[in-house]
């Protein structure tokens, strides 16, 4: 679960992840877009993009140390570096947008593990 929660930041600080086509972010942005960036909680047993999918097995501490210094680059780098700062798979978000996407996704999944 840590290192699937790494892959948003990995998309925003590392380049490591393909941008989606025209076709597919067209897509993205009419179909999950609102739902990804809204201030509603995801719902349970909600399904995944492909690149957040992690197969095989991970280190926990490593992952947990990743994870942390996301949050701190994150935090440290603040609001201003995120207004209207590009999405791989969205385009152009607000910084409350981002915030809500990296909000939501970590307490998805730290909820589902009663942390």
């Amino acid at each position: 679960m840590l290192a699937h929660c790494n892959v948003t930041y990995e998309m925003v600080y590392d380049n490591i992840h393909s941008k989606p086509n025209a076709f597919i972010k067209l897509l993205l942005k009419l179909l999950a877009k609102n739902k990804v960036v809204s201030e509603t909680p995801y719902p349970r047993s909600l399904g995944t993009a492909p690149q957040f999918i992690i197969k095989g097995n991970r280190d926990f501490e490593l992952e947990k140390s990743r994870l942390i210094s996301y949050i701190q680059k994150t935090q440290e780098l603040g609001q201003k570096e995120f207004e209207g700062k590009e999405s791989l798979s969205f385009g152009k978000l607000s910084s409350k947008e981002w915030n809500n996407m990296f909000a939501k996704h970590l307490d998805h999944h730290l909820s589902q593990f009663g942390v």
